[in-house]
């Protein structure tokens, strides 16, 4: 577990937390959201959208109950309950990674009989307070495996350490780009 210090630290380091747009974010138009609206911490907000993911034309994942995590600067990332995904074709990982919101990170690759996506797929097994409705769930990686959000097929945010879902309703600037850290 990291140290409670270092979380304290890691959350206060961000520039922007949501409640003020800043000056550079695009204003959102009708039916449009503002990535810079999102708050900081991240809100949890069920999504009755059907969501499907493949790899290769292989399915990975379908859900008509999904939980898009907003975060401030961020496109949201789209979290999927354990039976959406096709266990088969996951296999663990090594990698970790630490988020001041949500905890540790284990991973995934996704293994098919015609392609491989390493670390494509991540889980928070034992979040955070405060993260807890996604205690188990699954988020993907867009930028590794062909994902949908209804019939819109969905761009991956820039920077490789992000798994945002980026779709038509949403303006940003976002995370990711050159620049960007610690917006």
């Amino acid at each position: 577990m990291t140290d409670p210090t270092d979380i304290s630290a890691r959350r206060e380091a961000w520039r922007y937390k949501g409640g003020d747009r800043p000056h550079f974010a695009v204003a959102p138009g009708p039916g449009q959201e503002s990535v810079w609206d999102y708050p900081r911490p991240p809100a949890y907000e069920p999504d009755p959208r059907g969501v499907s993911v493949s790899l290769d034309d292989h399915p990975v994942a379908r859900s008509d109950h999904a939980i898009r995590v907003k975060e401030t600067g961020s496109p949201p990332a789209f979290y999927l309950p354990p039976e959406a995904m096709e266990s088969r074709w996951l296999r663990p990982s090594s990698q970790r990674t630490f988020c001041e919101w949500k905890g540790e990170a284990e991973y995934f690759d996704v293994v098919t009989p015609t392609a491989v996506a390493e670390a494509a797929v991540w889980r928070y097994p034992v979040p955070l307070p405060g993260a807890e409705s996604i205690a188990g769930w699954y988020s993907l990686y867009p930028e590794q495996l062909t994902c949908y959000v209804g019939d819109e097929p969905v761009k991956a945010q820039s920077g490789r350490y992000y798994g945002g879902w980026v779709t038509d309703e949403l303006v940003g600037p976002w995370k990711g780009e050159a620049g960007t850290g610690h917006w």
